[in-house]
């Protein structure tokens, strides 16, 4: 059986990001399908937080070594502040150190047949370009999506040793993978002597964490629809601003009674900027703020409630949340607060879903929004088509990493 070095900070025992799953679930498919993972993350105390509830589904057996690991700012401020450097290019450099240390020793003991790195903690790579440059060993880069972008990260150190990073990983790592098609698009124009070793792998579900599917019934004629956003509400990239623009807006016209909604934010982390822009907007009783919960919770959770919720703003537009596969899998209605001309719309025009409007126009979320929930009460709403769900198995992306493995490996 081959063997591959796998460097990722998001894996068990970490909670509350959904990036956990890409690396977690590639852990799990592999050995079936002829290569043996090794992984090399971070202490679990750079965790802000943590739980148990994946580390069950670590196989038995799969060799995880954990190097010392600091976040910055939670272990080394200095009355709330620290230098620029110490967290450059993510606050999570401290455990380059160490992972370089034992993932050498990895590398001498069990012998991998490559090295995989992934972001979005940039300090992988940095592992990754490290371990390369001694062993020699061949490095698949798992981008995900871009790192230096226009406006992205703002401070100007950081973005250069973004830019640094990357540069590097596109001259010595043997392939890039990005999770959608407009950021390989992207880094294929930035750097086209690389074009022909960067693929698109896309994020998915993964069918074994689903519960048995849970019937819904239709919804009684006075019962409010509950919608659900699932997941980290980012200030920026998925600012819900507009969203509450609109929904004050219904509600003072009487399009929308406040006994007609439910809209339920899990796990969130924001939730103070969800609660004041409710009360700004007038519409605190609409507004459900939950916390964390298991993460097959969660997916049963997703099942069972009336409608989901996306939201991705225009600056994402070459990304897609990875919780956009899991609410395929859900089977149930989906709006979609997004640009039309992203990759998020894509993915869901693909699935036959048209439930959308863009994230920064609340005109366009007033309009679409009452005719969602009518088109839901009366049972006319579209569902994921089953070609579309079952494409984004993440079995099946672990056949499509398996078959670049295999190439790489022979090379």
């Amino acid at each position: 059986m081959k063997r591959i070095l796998m460097i990722a900070y998001h894996f068990p025992p970490l909670a509350g990001s959904s990036g956990i799953q890409r690396t977690l679930r590639f852990v799990q498919h592999l050995p079936e399908l002829g290569w043996q993972p090794i992984v090399l993350s971070a202490d679990p105390r750079a965790y802000e937080k943590t739980s148990d509830d994946l580390l069950a589904d670590v196989p038995t057996g799969t060799v995880v070594k954990r190097a010392f690991a600091l976040d910055t700012g939670r272990h080394l401020t200095i009355k709330g502040r620290y230098l620029g450097w110490m967290a450059r290019p993510d606050r999570w450099i401290s455990w380059k150190f160490a992972a370089i240390r034992e993932g050498m020793r990895l590398i001498e003991e069990y012998r991998p047949d490559v090295i995989w790195s992934t972001y979005p903690i940039a300090t992988a790579h940095v592992i990754a370009a490290e371990l390369q440059r001694r062993s020699g060993l061949p490095w698949v880069a798992d981008f995900r999506d871009p790192m230096a972008q226009d406006d992205y990260p703002t401070d100007p150190k950081t973005w250069h040793s973004y830019k640094q990073i990357e540069e590097v990983a596109l001259q010595r790592a043997r392939h890039a993978l990005f999770t959608t098609p407009s950021a390989a698009r992207m880094y294929r124009e930035r750097y086209p002597q690389a074009a022909s070793r960067i693929s698109v792998l896309e994020n998915g579900f993964d069918e074994e964490s689903f519960p048995p599917a849970s019937a819904v019934g239709r919804l009684a004629g006075d019962a409010p629809v509950t919608l659900l956003h699932s997941g980290i509400i980012y200030p920026s990239e998925r600012d819900p601003t507009q969203l509450f623009v609109a929904l004050g807006r219904l509600i003072r016209s009487g399009q929308l009674g406040r006994q007609d909604l439910r809209l339920r934010f899990r796990a969130a982390v924001h939730d103070e900027l969800l609660r004041s822009l409710a009360a700004e907007h007038g519409v605190s009783e609409l507004l459900e703020i939950c916390p964390s919960v298991p993460y097959k919770e969660a997916l049963q959770e997703m099942m069972t409630v009336d409608a989901l919720l996306v939201m991705q703003a225009a600056n994402c537009n070459a990304q897609i949340p990875a919780k956009i596969y899991e609410y395929l899998r859900a089977g149930r209605p989906i709006l979609a607060l997004t640009d039309p001309a992203g990759d998020t719309a894509g993915v869901l025009h693909a699935a036959g879903l048209d439930a959308l409007a863009r994230l920064d126009s609340a005109e366009e979320i007033e309009a679409l929004l009452p005719r969602f929930l009518a088109e839901l009460r009366a049972g006319q709403v579209r569902l994921p088509t089953p070609e579309a769900v079952q494409q984004a198995s993440r079995r099946g992306r672990s056949t499509s990493f398996v078959q670049l493995l295999d190439q790489i490996a022979t090379q």
